[in-house]
């Protein structure tokens, strides 16, 4: 290819990308999709997000080469854009912030109170397996610092064991999970003695990272879950369950219902983990609150 060609390709990429950039919204497509994604997965998405939404769809319309969002909110409805492409939209439309050891309170009331108590409560059943649920659980940060609480715990009793189960609405981050690789400079505050316990360097110092050993990422099974699903495809029964910061952006009346759907796969006396900026307050939920954010099942 001579330069002059690859020149002017580039050049028409450039423009494309522009182009793309400057695009905005209409208001009739920011209505259509903000209140579809609110229908079908629960999260608001007012007047003010439209930007943010803009700008998440960007990559999509580069990837399939559109020149506008109702072009492409003309694809997310049609029959082959529901089958290839909504998957991708709730993708690029989800939060996934999260790190390990976030909130490091409820470990602590994990390590001192629930799992002591599970031991009394077992101490004639040995080989049972405490089960934890991780609802919302991202790129899979709190699964592991739950495996480690729990490995570190376990060691000493050696009769009981643990699962965790973590589910997210997208695959692409419950992929990240499963893979459990990072960036090394998300474990930089752990203490040493833990990463190097539980955690695998690369040998690739240009770009480097850790990942979960073996051992701890058998410990852990991955689902896709829609919490707006009338019923929640799953068979297990918990003894612990962490939903947080996932409900903030549900409305009040819909968090009921997730809260209400989850806790019946919660043991009766089973634990009940919410984010800081979270609260059962006015709700009808069978929980009973211990301390601010954390719950017991009744």
């Amino acid at each position: 290819m001579s330069e002059k060609v690859a020149s002017k390709k580039n050049e028409e990429s450039l423009n494309s990308l522009s182009a793309i950039y400057k695009l905005k919204m209409p208001d009739k497509v920011f209505e259509k999709l903000s209140s579809f994604i609110n229908s079908e997965y629960g999260i608001k998405m007012q007047p003010v997000k439209r930007v943010m939404l803009q700008s998440r769809l960007q990559k999509r319309l580069r990837e399939l080469k559109m020149a506008s969002y109702e072009e492409y909110c003309d694809f997310v409805f049609s029959k082959e854009g529901e089958a290839m492409e909504l998957i991708h939209m709730i993708d690029v439309v989800t939060t996934n912030k999260t790190d390990f050891y976030r909130e490091p309170a409820h470990f602590e009331f994990l390590k001192n109170t629930v799992l002591p108590e599970f031991l009394l409560k077992n101490k004639t059943k040995p080989n049972k397996t405490l089960k934890v649920w991780s609802a919302g659980c991202s790129s899979g940060e709190e699964v592991y610092t739950l495996g480690i609480v729990l490995s570190e715990f376990f060691e000493k009793h050696k009769n009981f064991d643990f699962s965790i189960f973590g589910t997210d609405i997208s695959f692409r981050i419950l992929q990240k999970a499963v893979d459990a690789v990072y960036p090394e400079e998300r474990v930089v505050n752990i203490p040493m003695e833990i990463k190097k316990k539980y955690f695998l360097r690369s040998k690739n110092r240009t770009k480097p990272t850790v990942r979960i050993i073996p051992e701890l990422r058998k410990k852990a099974s991955y689902q896709r879950l829609n919490f707006m699903d009338e019923n929640y495809n799953i068979n297990e029964y918990f003894d612990v369950i962490f939903c947080r910061n996932v409900l903030i952006y549900f409305d009040r009346p819909t968090q009921q219902k997730v809260i209400n759907k989850l806790s019946t796969k919660l043991k009766t006396g089973g634990y009940f983990f919410l984010g800081h900026s979270e609260s059962i307050t006015g709700m009808e939920v069978p929980l009973v609150q211990l301390k601010p954010t954390v719950f017991m099942k009744v």
